[in-house]
């Protein structure tokens, strides 16, 4: 196996663990629901700073994805193209 497909397997698992975990920490949009039914209410900063912290998670989520996918389009066509 040349080295290049050693490094991109690296890569890819590497990303891929990262993009697992930011998924799961993302939280569960399911309680928006039952929150407003129950009358559930947050304070202004509350709200803002959960706001803030799954926009940064989504952003990061994007980039890993888009990462992980290009990676993973760039080595079939590297494996396609030398094999």
């Amino acid at each position: 196996m040349p080295a290049y497909q050693i490094i991109i397997s690296i890569f890819l698992i590497i990303l891929s663990a990262l993009l697992t975990v930011v998924i799961l920490l993302q939280q569960n949009r399911e309680a928006g629901l039952s929150g407003a039914i129950t009358g559930a209410a947050d304070s202004f900063l509350g709200k803002n700073k959960r706001r803030s912290a799954e926009a940064k998670l989504a952003q990061i989520t994007k980039i890993v994805a888009i990462c992980f996918f290009s990676l993973a389009l760039i080595a079939s066509v590297l494996i396609t193209l030398f094999s």
